[in-house]
């Protein structure tokens, strides 16, 4: 691991790299595979951006008093070509984050055969972090190392199931609906308490924290108490004996903050922010 801005960053030896040749001279797709937005194969574009967003993260956490290692970057890759996945770990990124189940299927399969085959292997860590339906649970389980969008009890039953089989502990968050909107996903913000308590009882499940989406706005101070809200309710999380049992492994997690607004969630206690379009253009 390298260290960028006091962050850890994934380590890049060699610096960037271009796409490598495929058999027959043919350079790698920028699509990837079908379906993806196609990109010019090789641009500084993404490598400038997640430079910058660092950059702005480490000021917010500098404005806090806090240090900047304590806050991941998810580079959501929805509907983004292998490629440009694939050089935004080039750039130091060790998390991608992937809205669906089938696509993130198709694309780390990609990924992990151009990383087996191109350049040295690192630790990349894959989220999902858009809304799961039951019958992909199984699928996400296979390929996820963090579930974001845990929306009820059922859902973490499910999951904890599939886990069993496949001899795994799941790593999950649980996602609140902080602004009661009714076109989102997520628990309301009194319902956390029992329903963390009912997961705690699963054995193949691991609630590592809390993940909150804010209203869409023009003015990121207008979401700042929702990110606010969504600190609050770990910190009783953390005071029921559940939590507090849980020591050093106790649920740490605040998936808060998008491009638009990252800069006020890591403010507001953000320890993962997920930032698509801010990368990827």
């Amino acid at each position: 691991m390298l260290r960028y801005g006091g962050m850890a960053v994934c380590a890049n030896e060699g610096g960037p790299r271009r796409p490598s040749a495929l058999p027959g001279g043919r350079r790698e797709a920028a699509a990837g595979f079908q379906g993806t937005k196609a990109v010019k194969p090789w641009s500084s574009m993404i490598q400038d951006n997640v430079r910058a967003i660092r950059d702005r993260i480490s000021s917010a956490c500098f404005r806090m008093g806090k240090d900047p290692g304590s806050v991941t970057v998810i580079a959501v890759g929805k509907e983004r070509s292998v490629e440009d996945v694939r050089e935004a770990v080039e750039a130091g990124i060790c998390d991608i984050g992937e809205n669906r189940v089938q696509e993130a299927v198709l694309k780390k399969k990609r990924f992990l055969s151009l990383r087996a085959a191109n350049y040295e292997p690192r630790t990349v860590r894959w989220h999902l972090v858009g809304h799961l339906q039951t019958n992909k649970v199984k699928q996400a389980v296979s390929i996820f190392d963090l579930i974001h969008s845990i929306d009820s009890v059922k859902l973490a039953a499910a999951i904890d199931k599939e886990a069993a089989k496949a001899g795994k502990i799941q790593d999950i968050l649980i996602q609140v609906n902080t602004s009661f909107e009714e076109t989102k996903s997520g628990i309301r913000p009194d319902e956390i308490i029992p329903v963390f308590l009912e997961v705690a009882r699963l054995r193949n499940v691991r609630f590592k924290g809390l993940m909150t989406i804010a209203p869409f706005t023009d003015n990121p101070e207008k979401v700042r108490l929702y990110f606010r809200k969504l600190k609050q309710l770990l910190d009783e999380v953390n005071a029921v004996p559940a939590g507090r049992q849980a020591g050093p492994d106790a649920p740490r997690i605040l998936a808060m903050g998008m491009s638009d607004d990252f800069e006020v969630a890591v403010e507001e206690g953000a320890t993962m922010v997920r930032i698509g379009r801010g990368i990827f253009g």
